[in-house]
């Protein structure tokens, strides 16, 4: 049986494990190069629904600091 290996949060490599040693916690994790077409249809989709999201949280902040 094989494992893939993930990134980020959802291998589980953004929080180091109680049993580890604290020296870990400072591990760097190596950078990727992305090569994202700036000019797609699909990046600028995403994008927008990124942004509307965002927007919909700064507003619901706004309005809970506020009550």
């Amino acid at each position: 049986m094989s494992e893939r290996q993930g990134s980020g949060a959802a291998g589980g490599n953004s929080k180091t494990s109680g049993g580890q040693d604290a020296s870990k916690k400072s591990q760097e994790v190596p950078a990727e190069d992305f090569d994202i077409d700036m000019d797609a249809p699909e990046t600028e989709k995403a994008a927008v629904a990124i942004q509307s999201q965002f927007r919909k949280f700064q507003t619901k902040k706004k309005t809970d600091d506020k009550s």
